[in-house]
Parts: structure tokens; sequence; C-alpha cells
């Protein structure tokens, strides 16, 4: 049977807009640092490839499969996880990637997805689990692993998206809302001294609730990236016409895209990036609905949440809406890793679809 067709177009239509903003947003920096505008733009279009041929290859995996691979999965990324914090790559900071050669693997990417295929496992077909607190011990713990590997990179964005993860699953698996609100409580005060254990991360909180009086320090970024985004109007300055990329906006080409975007292509352009996500949520959980198991539903409704629930904080945080947490955009923003992961997501996304159709779901 045929696979979700208005999934792929919605995904194809993000990973082309992708490609461009990546070319256009990056066109400046790279040519300073490497003498080539095309240098971010190449990369970004290689890995583009990369998660094609995934997402073909996923797309006719039997997604039943990956139930036996869901425990193994799970242990490479914790393996990989921990590599990179014994011999990985470091940038601005921060140690979150395994050099393979001319190529890097980013393994939170890998984590993301290995977590969200063993609850799936883990939940389907044993509902009793979320009812119990024993049976939830297993989930907890393995949370509290990949986010304390993920924290000693550090990375406060993506431990976020992975708790909200978790959460999403255990909603999904039919956990009791009392319960989630309970440990939610008992662990907001642990976020709130994460947040402000380090400088930067209380100096992001701190321009956040104010980063007009902070213009020239901490709060500027946000305040570029309004700028940007104030800038574009309804139809943009045009493509490639972008002031903010002249160095004025930290990070144009990776987590603060979507400003470029705004700037560039205008209201118009962000509305449309906008409906595409909505599509693609609308369609991933129709899958989700449709699925002829627990596994096929659980595991299509928490991939589409991944990839959902990363775009809209990107988004919020762009509009100044919540505090920078340095989070991409998924299918847009540069990364090899979360480019090819996310398109290898939407593969099995079309493969539960194939099985679902052919069920009659």
């Amino acid at each position: 049977m045929t696979a979700d067709l208005i999934l792929v177009g919605a995904t194809f239509g993000l990973l082309c807009i992708g490609v461009v903003m990546v070319l256009s947003a990056s066109s400046y920096e790279a040519m300073r640092d490497y003498g080539d505008p095309f240098h971010f733009g190449l990369h970004q279009l290689m890995a583009a490839v990369v998660g094609l041929l995934g997402m073909a290859f996923f797309m006719n995996f039997d997604y039943h499969r990956l139930r036996r691979l869901a425990a193994p999965g799970l242990a490479l990324a914790l393996i990989l996880l921990a590599a990179v914090l014994l011999g990985g790559r470091s940038a601005l900071g921060a140690t979150r990637w395994i050099n393979l050669g001319p190529l890097s693997i980013q393994p939170t990417e890998i984590a993301k997805l290995a977590m969200v295929v063993f609850l799936s496992a883990y939940f389907a077909g044993r509902p009793e689990r979320a009812l119990t607190l024993s049976g939830l011990l297993v989930p907890a713990g393995i949370l509290g692993a990949v986010a304390f590997l993920v924290m000693k990179q550090p990375d406060f964005g993506s431990t976020l998206i992975i708790m909200g993860l978790t959460t999403a699953m255990l909603v999904l698996a039919g956990m009791r809302l009392s319960w989630l609100l309970g440990a939610g409580l008992a662990v907001l005060p642990g976020l709130i001294y994460l947040a402000k254990a380090k400088p930067y991360r209380a100096a992001r909180l701190t321009a956040f609730l104010n980063p007009w009086a902070h213009r020239q320090d901490i709060g500027y970024q946000t305040i570029q990236s309004l700028i940007a985004l104030g800038s574009g109007g309804i139809l943009g300055l045009g493509l490639g016409q972008s002031r903010q990329k002249y160095l004025y906006l930290p990070e144009q080409h990776t987590d603060f895209i979507f400003a470029i975007l705004g700037e560039e292509l205008g209201l118009l352009g962000t509305l449309t990036v906008v409906a595409l996500y909505f599509v693609f949520a609308w369609r991933g959980y129709r899958i989700a609905i449709g699925a002829p198991d627990e596994f096929g539903s659980l595991l299509a409704a928490g991939l589409t949440s991944m990839v959902v629930f990363q775009a809209i904080l990107n988004m919020l945080v762009i509009s100044g809406s919540l505090p920078i947490t340095g989070v991409t955009l998924p299918l847009l923003s540069y990364g090899g890793s979360s480019l090819a992961i996310t398109l290898s997501c939407v593969g099995i996304l079309l493969n539960i679809s194939k099985h679902g159709k052919e069920r009659g779901g």
C-alpha cells in the first residue's frame, strides 16, 4: 500500500525551505571562515541526501522489527553519550559531537529516537506498567541516565526536550495525570537549580524577563532575533537579503534560522513554515490513531511529538516567548545528525502508515 503522501509533501516542503535558508543565512559566515559561501549549504544538502536514504530505508523496514531492537538501540545510545564525554568534539563550550573521519554525529539526536522506540516497546501490550509505581521505575531510571549524560555535555535544551518526550510517552501510555503532576512538582526544584547553576543559564533567564534592558549584552541575541522578524514585514526583504546574517545575529543558520527566514520571507514565509509543521503534526497523529497495533500507535505519536515539540519550542524562543534554550528547528536548522535522524523518523512514520492502510487504519 502507499504511504502517507501528505506527510511526504509537508516533509519535503520543510526540507527544501531548510536547505535554501541554511545556504542564505550562512553565506556570509561561510565566506569569512572558509572562503566559500556555499560551505554550510553544501554540507546541509549532503546531510539531506543521507537523511533521505535513511527515510527510504525505514519506509520499507517493517517497524515491528524495531521492537526487538529497542533495548540494544537504547544501550548503544547510552554508550555514545558516554563516549562524547570521554573524547568528543567541543564547540562553544559544549562537547556534543563524535568525529568519524570527515563526518561527525551528535549522539543526543540518536538518544531521542532510541528513547521513543524503547518506551513504545516497553508500554505496548502492557498498559498496567503506566498505572503502577513499579512499572514507572524503568522509564524514570532511563530518563535519569540519559538526562545526566546530556547535561554533562552540557545541553540543557536537549534535556528539556527529552524530559518532554518522556512525559508525552507516559501520557500516551495512560499514566494518571495526578501522578504526572506530582512528578513534575517533584523535579521542578531540580530544573530551577539547573537553570541557575551556570552563569550563562541564569543570564538567559534574566534576559528573557527584560531583554531590552540588556540589549547590549545578555539580551542581545533575543533583541536581534526580534529585529530580524520585525524587519521582514509581510513579504520579507527578499531571499538572500537579510541584514542580520552579517554577524548581527549569532547562530543565524542553526538555532535562529527561523528569525532569518522571517526577515527574508516575511510573515508569509513564517506562516508557511508553521502551516507545514501543523500538517506534519496532523498526519503524524493521524497515523498514530490508524496504526494496527499499540506499539505502532505509541511509536508514531512519540516520533511526531519529538519533531513538533522541538519545533514549537524553537519558534517560541525565536519570538522571545521563552528563554534561549539552544534548541534547533527540525528539518530547517543546520545540523547533519538532526536532519538525518528526523528524516529517518519520517520513514518510520511512513512505514506505520502503510501497515495502517493495509488493515483499514
